[in-house]
């Protein structure tokens, strides 16, 4: 099931009622969804869409790029390989390059999901053994939490440019998962791993009120940015970006015990602004600043 500018144009038309994800991350069955696909910014070799539609929705068709889902709402169901397939909310869906499908709703509920293109060399790049083969599942749709999670931040804000930084350790972790259901072997860990992801944290606890870039980290480490990413998580259990999104957290919170304003607060911690602020302060803390400074003074 999918849909990308750089494969065969589906039939839907473009709707604004799709709608956003629901809170819990699976859409109520009971609501009636229209007929859309929603297109993200095309950046950094990947494309992101929503669509929803009741019946058939595309003729078969190929990609040259891997399309990775998550069906969010109702049944997929779509012919690949010689076989029909079947995905239920919060299923995955893994297509390879250059191999034939369709799609289309498999109940008159209706569907919904969003799918990820991302180029074969950008999978090669981030699973970081590009003398390998590109890693083919042959199974495509199954289960799998720790993938589910790293494509649901993909797909989580399509309407948003992705972040560069953060995207490199999600593309890293998606190739492993790739990689782990194609059969391929487990990463290595480089010898020098720990001295590059020690000086890279440092850097960014210096650092973290400025903008700070994958390539700024590549040209301290002397690692590419995937291989970064790669070690980052297995030696301090984030990735770069959150591990920068946390400092700029902290230093958000001093200024607000010290009395500075929201706003103020915002930008001189590194945030782009209040809005951006509160959105990871919420996800972080479970609560807004402004509530966070109530309770605190109280």
């Amino acid at each position: 099931m999918s849909y990308s500018s750089q494969g065969h144009q589906g039939r839907l038309a473009m709707s604004p009622e799709v709608a956003g994800p629901a809170q819990d991350g699976l859409e109520r069955s009971c609501r009636v969804l229209a007929d859309g696909i929603r297109t993200g910014p095309t950046a950094l070799g990947i494309e992101r869409i929503e669509a929803s539609f009741r019946g058939n929705g595309f003729a078969p068709h190929r990609h040259d790029t891997y399309a990775l889902g998550l069906t969010l709402q109702g049944v997929q169901t779509f012919h690949y390989r010689g076989e029909s397939r079947f995905s239920q909310p919060g299923q995955i869906i893994v297509l390879h390059p250059d191999e034939l499908h369709d799609g289309a709703a498999g109940t008159e509920d209706g569907l919904r999901y969003r799918m990820l293109y991302v180029a074969p060399e950008l999978i090669r790049q981030a699973g970081g053994e590009t003398d390998l083969s590109l890693p083919f599942v042959a199974t495509p749709v199954f289960s799998d939490p720790d993938l589910a999670r790293a494509l649901s931040e993909a797909l989580e804000d399509i309407d948003a440019n992705p972040d560069a930084l953060a995207f490199d350790d999600v593309l890293s972790r998606i190739a492993a998962g790739l990689q782990r259901h194609a059969g391929l072997p487990a990463q290595r860990s480089e010898a020098s791993a720990r001295t590059a992801v020690d000086r890279a944290a440092a850097y960014l606890r210096d650092h973290c009120e400025q903008t700070v870039t994958s390539q700024d980290l590549e040209t301290l480490t002397g690692l590419d940015r995937y291989a970064l990413a790669r070690q980052f998580r297995r030696l301090t259990g984030t990735s770069p970006h959150r591990y920068l999104v946390m400092r700029r957290l902290e230093s958000a919170r001093r200024a607000l015990l010290s009395g500075a304003p929201l706003a103020d607060a915002a930008i001189g911690a590194g945030f782009a602004d209040q809005s951006h602020f509160t959105r990871h302060f919420k996800k972080s803390y479970g609560m807004t600043p402004g509530r966070w400074q109530e309770l605190i003074r109280g």
